[in-house]
């Protein structure tokens, strides 16, 4: 079965770095555009930053432009999220998501998602 598995979470003070990846199994990958989301307490899941297939477009959402950076790599079938100067209000679980059919945008339909991992920026 298809698994997304994230890690590189963790705790972290105001003006740090954390790299997250999501390793994927069960599923051809480089046939899947991908994306990571969060979800801070008490918020609706929202998309943060999503890569095409074979990694030749991104998009962001605009709260994290110029900070993160995601990037795939096909050979290791793992996506990643580099965070760069995070700031509070970037604490949230972090999810990884796989899109069969379109371009891993914020609109786009996911057909899978992993169980997260936890960041958490102190001030």
């Amino acid at each position: 079965q298809v698994q997304l598995v994230e890690s590189g979470g963790g705790s972290v003070q105001a003006g740090g770095s954390l790299r997250l990846s999501c390793a994927a199994s069960g599923l051809t990958f480089s046939m899947y555009a991908m994306a990571w989301f969060r979800q801070a307490p008490g918020k609706e899941r929202e998309f943060v930053a999503g890569v095409s297939r074979y990694g030749g477009s991104t998009n962001y959402e605009d709260s994290v432009k110029g900070r993160f950076t995601i990037s795939r790599d096909n050979v290791k079938n793992t996506v990643y999220l580099q965070m760069n100067s995070l700031k509070p209000e970037d604490t949230a679980v972090y999810y990884c998501a796989a899109d069969r059919w379109g371009s891993g945008g914020a609109k786009a339909l996911f057909d899978y998602y992993g169980q997260g991992t936890p960041v958490i920026v102190s001030s």
